[in-house]
């Protein structure tokens, strides 16, 4: 499991809510039974949007620290342009979805939510974890209006990213608003901000000039954060400095989901780039890009342009947001 993994698919701990099929199948007709916004909304909303130029990049690295990831080899990649939000979806945007849908998220159906045991007051509280992974608290309660469960609110932080936000919960925002997830190949490209085979939006140094560039895990994981980038949850969502095509936190903060399902991809063809590619055509996990805010070196270094990771499309944690995408 990386810090954003598939800690959630109907219950854990053995006090499983639902069975993760009734669970999917939930929420598929909770996806399919939400309708599009007026063409304010998506008019409004596509005006954000940046516009990422077409044309031939390299995705992915030479050699990737966790190969199970696939994230390598590199390949050539043609994408026609398109556009993609500067940020990752807000609280105050999530908020005004929901107020004009009444949409129930997945954490919000289930009852509860995993959060990172920095984040909370009273651990005695939540003694409930993932099996080996005591740094995940489920938390009764807690949900994107909630990010730290009862008694937490969004207050303050309208302008932070939308947590516990599930791939089925970001779709449904998605079909709201006129607009799409982006795919993987579009995510990576934007990330990438006009440069080439660089591991970072910025470059390759992980602290340019000595100042840092995202928010990311400092100190000790997964016992102290010292929080010395200014954050130790989710920070703003225009935190930190754009990249060349004015996009803020490709990597950090949270976990991005992407359209892609998480699954053997076609073979790369020589001479012959796969052109604005899909993805895997089978797999029931989906893919999420970026890193969040719980990457760190000694245990998830995949704060990367090219990292990648995978999760169940129900699964929600403090750390899991998304931003859309649009074609021209």
């Amino acid at each position: 499991m990386q810090d954003g993994d598939d800690t959630k698919s109907g219950g854990c701990c053995g006090v499983p809510s639902a069975t993760p099929e009734a669970l999917t199948a939930r929420c598929e007709a909770a996806l399919a039974a939400v309708q599009p916004g007026p063409d304010t909304v998506t008019r409004a909303l596509r005006a954000r949007l940046t516009q990422i130029p077409g044309g031939f990049f390299e995705m992915g690295t030479r050699r990737s620290t966790y190969p199970g990831d696939g994230d390598s080899p590199r390949r050539k990649i043609h994408l026609s342009p398109y556009l993609i939000s500067p940020t990752a979806v807000s609280n105050a945007d999530y908020a005004r979805f929901v107020e004009a849908t009444g949409y129930q998220t997945v954490a919000e159906f289930e009852g509860w939510a995993f959060v990172f045991h920095q984040v909370l007051d009273d651990l005695a509280a939540w003694p409930i974890s993932p099996p080996g992974l005591p740094w995940w608290r489920q938390v009764q309660g807690a949900a994107w209006h909630a990010p730290e469960g009862p008694g937490s609110g969004i207050k303050g932080r309208e302008d932070h990213p939308a947590v516990h936000i599930s791939w089925f919960d970001a779709m449904a925002y998605c079909r709201w608003a006129g607009l799409s997830l982006p795919t993987e190949a579009q995510w990576e490209r934007a990330a990438r901000g006009g440069l080439a085979n660089r591991k970072f939006p910025w470059g390759d140094a992980l602290m340019p000039g000595g100042n840092y560039a995202m928010n990311t895990f400092q100190g000790e994981f997964p016992r102290h954060n010292t929080g010395d980038d200014g954050y130790i949850g989710t920070a703003p969502v225009t935190a930190f400095k754009p990249n060349g095509y004015g996009l803020y936190n490709m990597t950090g903060n949270v976990w991005e989901w992407v359209a892609d399902r998480f699954g053997k991809r076609p073979a790369p063809i020589p001479g012959n780039p796969a052109r604005d590619p899909q993805g895997a055509v089978t797999g029931h996990e989906r893919v999420q890009r970026g890193g969040s805010y719980l990457c760190h070196v000694s245990y998830c270094d995949r704060y990367h342009v090219h990292s990648r990771t995978k999760n169940d499309p129900e699964s929600s944690t403090g750390n899991m947001g998304f931003r859309v995408a649009a074609p021209l």
